[in-house]
């Protein structure tokens, strides 16, 4: 599965968070991953993955920033949100909504 991007121009934050995001990638090539500038100081991450399944909100957030700890630490202080669903969960989340009809930022 590729990455999705919600932009046609990647920042260099947008890059750095892109090529980590790819090291979970690989040994997790069911989960969709998207990624978007919400802001100038805002990034968003969704993972959607069935294998968190049975894992509690916080190992799945162990998992991922282990990955996203390799980031520079500005890079990694601009992301904002992070959700980790599995499919089910997608459906069902009022945030993963939001992820898909983002309110305008006033920044």
């Amino acid at each position: 599965m590729t990455i999705k991007l919600r932009t046609k121009r990647l920042d260099p934050v947008l890059k750095q968070i892109v090529q980590v995001m790819r090291a979970y990638e690989e040994p997790h090539p069911q989960a969709q991953i998207e990624v978007y500038r919400h802001n100038s100081v805002s990034v968003r991450i969704r993972v959607i993955n069935r294998e968190f399944k049975g894992l509690s909100r916080a190992q799945r957030e162990e998992d991922l920033w282990a990955v996203l700890s390799r980031l520079p630490e500005d890079a990694a202080a601009e992301v904002s949100l992070l959700l980790l669903l599995t499919p089910e969960e997608a459906k069902k989340s009022f945030a993963s909504f939001e992820f898909d009809n983002p309110i305008p930022s006033k920044l």
